[in-house]
């Protein structure tokens, strides 16, 4: 008992057991079957005899068979904790190699005297010895194992959970997480009485309906947590399984993505917590990703502001589309030492150059174009805090407007095929001092483009814009700066009870960037459906649920008011009458009013001027009087507002 034990032991602590022990096991259990075939034979005709040679034969011929056939079908190289019921297929399939090699290995050994027909009889007999004996070994050392695991994890006081669910990917996650030091899979949980009674791999499935029910669950059978399979499972269920979890004080995690996992880090040890960002995204945008790999497939790429959040995704997304050569510009040194790191760890191969450098700088960015010549620029460096921006116009002017016109006139001077100008929500009817400059910067490159077009202007590139609402998770935003506030003990400051934004990841940003610099046409503004808007009050109260604390009893919830530039509801960027529908059916151009270049250009320089003056209430009316739809909120800029301005 004390061998079998260790034995069971050293199986678990290892990662498999060795082929090659598998393979002489299997061998063992093969020449005991066709031993075993001689004690039926007794058995059932006990008059039988065998002389030597028929014996010895048999026994060779069984060894030297078995061989062959187990080395042929590999039935020692499947892991025997994660067999399944195609490894019996593989396991029947040996056993018929074995006898019939077997059976030409008695008829061509043994004297013509033996009854073929026992020939026959025997080597049937073993097939079915064989195969029984070879599952029932693998059955045994499953079993054995799966009680020493047990054990273990008791002794270690695993998590208790439930997977939510009855899809395959949920029934996968008990033999993937069988070996977990973390978890123990308990079973299932459902809507309804539907699956109430049914067993999946052994385990039971229980339903619920509401809160009692999770509750009730969670005291009986002693549940730590809940396992969601799927994003979109735990997005589904936010109102109401998440909602009762927190209730019973029961805890929500979340399986990754396959493209998280590798061999090295098994998907035990990516198992997390539910986030807030789980729960506020979409369906995710179906966009052709062949199409995005030609277009940037073996090309000289720059990304402007490439170690902020939005430029460093787009350089982990280019990174991975065969680019020529990324160059990675930015102005902050720590940030692009850091993606440079990631970089270099994450894609060894890739030719990629960090430049230090900032877009208000003319000389340092024609070094740059002049250099590495880019065929694509995606420009992403601007200042984008509102109320930081409403406190220092001049920078934002200077960064966001004079920057992305240096940046676009490198790209119509060394002949740089697209730039794609990441812009935001905020430019459409802006309130703000950022908002403003935003739609100064498009109103720069899309006056541009249209003289290029129309041959004002000398040049082939082609300029693309697209607008986007607020990115979770970026440097500075809303659910870092909660995240802070919660852990800290709170209070969680929002700046009114009925302010409401839009939201969406930093992938999906930058997918839509690189859908937009692919399908581009010609000079074109893209938006896209940004799905339905939260109220940020919500948001603080389920991050603070999400930790597993009670609003107002833990963590308290301040309103502080509004900031300067800030208004209640941000513009819905997609409707019928300020966009034109694509073959997207979520992606759409932007409607805007059309501006004359040479007038642009001198606006433009007359900005430049102000904000380098220092020039504010000057710079300010300019700016008003170019984009007359700017309506200064909460801000002191409010008396620079022009009267009866057309919104676009």
């Amino acid at each position: 008992m004390f061998g079998l034990k260790s034995f069971a032991q050293k199986l678990h602590e290892s990662v498999y057991l060795r082929s090659q022990i598998v393979l002489l096991m299997d061998l063992l259990v093969s020449l005991i079957a066709s031993l075993g075939v001689f004690l039926v034979v007794f058995l059932l005709l006990p008059h039988t005899t065998f002389d030597s040679n028929v014996i010895l034969t048999w026994i060779v011929s069984s060894f030297v068979a078995s061989a062959i056939a187990f080395v042929l079908t590999k039935i020692h190289r499947a892991i025997i904790r994660y067999s399944s019921l195609h490894e019996i297929g593989r396991i029947c399939l040996a056993a018929l190699g074995k006898d019939l090699l077997l059976w030409i290995g008695m008829l061509a050994f043994t004297s013509f005297g033996t009854d073929s027909s026992l020939i026959i009889g025997m080597v049937t007999v073993d097939f079915l010895l064989t195969i029984c004996l070879l599952v029932l070994v693998r059955v045994a050392l499953y079993v054995i194992y799966g009680l020493i695991a047990n054990s273990n994890r008791q002794n270690r006081h695993t998590k208790r959970i439930l997977v939510y669910g009855i899809s395959n990917k949920a029934v996968a996650l008990v033999p993937r997480l069988h070996n977990s030091k973390h978890y123990s899979i308990i079973g299932f949980i459902t809507h309804g009485t539907d699956s109430k009674g049914h067993l999946l791999y052994g385990l039971p499935v229980y339903y619920f309906d509401n809160a009692n029910d999770v509750k009730n669950l969670a005291n009986k059978y002693d549940i730590d947590g809940i396992l969601f399979p799927f994003v979109a499972d735990a997005r589904a269920e936010q109102d109401q399984l998440i909602s009762y979890c927190h209730e019973a004080e029961v805890k929500t995690y979340l399986t990754p993505n396959i493209d998280e996992m590798t061999e090295q880090s098994p998907l035990a040890n990516f198992v997390r917590k539910v986030k807030i960002e789980d729960l506020l995204g979409r369906p995710e945008i179906k966009i052709s990703m062949n199409e995005i790999i030609a277009n940037f497939n073996g090309k000289v790429v720059m990304v402007t502001g490439a170690a902020g959040s939005i430029g460093s995704e787009l350089c982990r997304q280019l990174s991975t589309f065969g680019v020529k050569q990324l160059i990675l510009f930015d102005n902050a040194e720590t940030p692009l030492h850091n993606i440079r790191l990631e970089l270099e760890g994450t894609f060894p191969q890739l030719n990629f150059v960090p430049v230090i450098g900032d877009v208000r700088e003319k000389a340092r960015l024609d070094f740059v174009f002049r250099k590495y010549n880019p065929q694509i620029v995606f420009h992403a460096a601007a200042y984008k805090h509102v109320p930081l921006m409403e406190e220092n116009p001049c920078e934002a002017v200077h960064v966001n407007v004079v920057g992305s016109r240096n940046v676009a006139d490198k790209c119509v001077e060394y002949n740089v095929e697209k730039m794609v100008m990441v812009s935001t929500d905020k430019a459409v009817n802006p309130t703000n001092i950022m908002g403003c400059t935003k739609r100064l910067a498009e109103i720069y490159v899309q006056s541009l483009g249209l003289a290029i077009e129309r041959g004002e202007v000398n040049g082939h590139t082609k300029f693309v814009t697209t607008r986007f609402g607020n990115v979770l998770g970026s440097n500075g935003s809303v659910i870092p700066r909660f995240r802070e506030q919660i852990e800290r003990g709170g209070p969680v400051t929002v700046t009114d009870p009925e302010i409401r934004r839009f939201f969406m990841t930093i992938p999906e940003a930058c997918r839509l960037v690189m859908e937009a610099a692919t399908f581009a046409t010609g000079t074109q503004i893209f938006v896209f459906d940004m799905g339905e808007s939260v109220k940020i009050a919500t948001l603080a109260e389920r991050m603070i649920n999400l930790a597993g604390l009670e609003v107002g009893k833990d963590i308290k919830i301040e309103y502080t008011g509004l900031r300067p530039g800030e208004k209640l509801y941000e513009e819905v960027l997609a409707t019928k009458e300020n966009t034109i529908p694509t073959d997207h059916e979520r992606i759409f151009v932007a409607k805007v009013r059309q501006y004359d270049y040479n007038e642009t250009v001198s606006t433009t320089n007359a900005l430049e001027n102000l904000s380098v003056e220092v020039n504010i209430p000057d710079m300010v009316i300019l700016m008003k009087k170019i984009v007359p739809e700017f309506k200064s909120k909460h801000s002191e800029f409010e008396k620079y507002d022009l009267p009866d301005a057309n919104t676009n």
